[in-house]
C-alpha cells in the first residue's frame, strides 16, 4: 500500500480517465475504483498532500501503473492513511528449476533486465523536473555534494521526497547490478548481497545450503585487482591481478622505499576467473579447452601446480593437510629402544 505519512486534504494531479486511469468494477465492494493504466507522453500520474489551505504542498506520492487509488479528490487524509495500493504479485509454485537461471545470473555476475537505480551517496531526495517522460531524482548530501538520477518511465520509485538515504539504497524497484553494490558499497555488502540472493532461491525449496559454499565461489569471483596506477611496481596499466600477488608486490616495492601501484577490485563470474586462473591446467578443465591448451602451447608457458585441481589432473599429491610442501620435506627418524 502507498501511505500518507502526513495529515491534509488530497489532491489529484494528472488523473484523467482514458489517459492516466480507468474505472474498474470490484466485485466484492460492488462500486466501481479508478486503476491506473499505462501512461505516454508528460502524464506523471500522482496524489498530492495539501495543507487545510490547500496552499502548500506537504508531501506527493507518484503513482505506478496497475495501482488501485483508495483515496479520493478533496479528501482530508490522517498519517498513516492508506492513498493507493499496488498490485500484489502472484508468485507462481515452482520447482527448484525455476530460480536456477537467478543463480546463473548472479554467479555469472550479468546485468539483470530492469535493474535498480542505485544511490551512489547519502542524502536528501529531492524531485526535479521532468524531462523526455523522465523523472529526474536528485539526492543532496550535507556536504553539498549531489546526483542526479534519471527515472525511466513506468518505474516504480521505493522512495519519497524528503527521504534519507544511504549510499547503495535502491531507489526504484528490480533487481541490483552487481558492479554496482561492489563500486559503492564494498566488497562486504557485495559478499552479503549474493549470498542472501542465492540462499533465497533455494530457501524457497526448502534446500538447506551452509554459506560457507556460495563464500567459496565469491571468493574466486572477487579476487582480481585492474591496476589503474602502476606506480613503481613491475604491473601494466589496466592490467589484472591476482589480489594477493597485487598486495605481495606492492610490500616488495614499499619496503625498497617506492611507489605502491594502486588498483580497483573487480567482479568476474565464475566461467571468466576459471579462465583467468594462473594454472593453465586448471583452465583447460573447464571450458573452452582447446583454445586455452592453444593459447598456453604459443606462450609457452609453464604451470606451478599450486592449486587442487591442476594437481589432482596430474596425480600429484594435493598442496593441503600432509600434502603440503613442508610436510613432504620432513623425514620420520626411528629412535632405538636403547636410547
Amino acid at each position: 500500500p502507498i501511505l500518507t505519512e502526513i495529515s491534509g486534504v488530497v489532491k489529484y494531479e494528472d488523473i484523467e480517465l482514458e489517459h492516466t486511469v480507468k474505472e474498474e468494477y470490484d466485485e466484492v465492494s460492488g462500486h466501481t475504483r479508478l486503476l491506473v493504466i499505462e501512461y505516454k507522453g508528460d502524464y506523471h500520474p500522482q496524489i498530492l498532500v495539501l495543507n487545510e489551505d490547500e496552499t502548500e504542498v506537504l508531501g506527493f506520492y507518484p503513482l505506478p501503473p496497475g495501482a488501485i487509488i483508495l483515496s479520493k479528490d478533496g479528501q482530508k487524509v490522517s498519517s498513516g492513511d492508506t492513498l493507493a495500493k499496488t498490485a500484489r504479485k502472484l508468485i507462481k509454485t515452482r520447482d527448484i528449476t525455476g530460480g536456477l537461471p537467478r543463480v546463473a545470473e548472479l554467479f555469472e555476475a550479468r546485468k539483470p533486465k530492469n535493474p535498480a537505480i542505485v544511490s551512489e551517496i547519502d542524502g536528501i531526495v529531492e524531485f526535479g523536473p521532468f524531462k523526455k517522460g523522465q523523472r529526474k531524482v536528485i539526492v543532496k548530501s550535507e556536504t553539498g555534494m549531489t546526483k542526479e538520477y534519471n527515472i525511466p518511465h513506468g518505474k516504480h520509485l521505493n522512495v519519497y521526497r524528503g527521504d534519507h538515504v544511504e549510499a547503495g539504497t535502491d531507489l526504484t524497484d528490480g533487481p541490483m547490478v552487481l558492479q554496482d553494490i561492489l563500486n559503492v558499497c564494498g566488497e562486504k555488502k557485495l559478499q552479503e548481497y549474493l549470498i542472501n540472493e542465492v540462499q533465497e532461491v533455494y530457501r524457497l525449496q526448502g534446500v538447506k545450503i551452509n554459506d560457507k559454499h556460495i563464500e567459496i565461489i565469491i571468493k574466486q569471483m572477487i579476487r582480481k585487482v585492474r591496476i589503474e596506477d602502476p606506480g613503481d611496481t613491475e604491473f601494466l596499466y589496466g592490467q589484472e591481478v591476482d589480489k594477493f600477488i597485487f598486495r605481495e608486490e606492492n610490500e616488495r616495492v614499499i619496503k625498497k622505499g617506492g611507489k605502491a601501484a594502486k588498483g580497483k577490485l573487480i567482479l568476474q563470474g565464475i566461467t571468466k576467473a576459471s579462465l583467468t586462473t594462473e594454472s593453465w591446467i586448471s583452465s583447460a578443465s573447464f571450458q573452452e579447452t582447446t583454445r586455452v591448451l592453444t593459447d598456453a602451447a604459443t606462450a609457452g608457458r609453464s604451470d606451478p601446480l599450486k592449486g587442487l585441481k591442476e594437481s589432482v589432473i596430474v596425480g600429484h599429491l594435493i598442496p593441503a593437510g600432509t600434502g603440503y610442501k613442508i610436510h613432504r620435506e620432513i623425514e620420520l627418524v626411528k629412535k632405538d629402544k636403547e636410547s
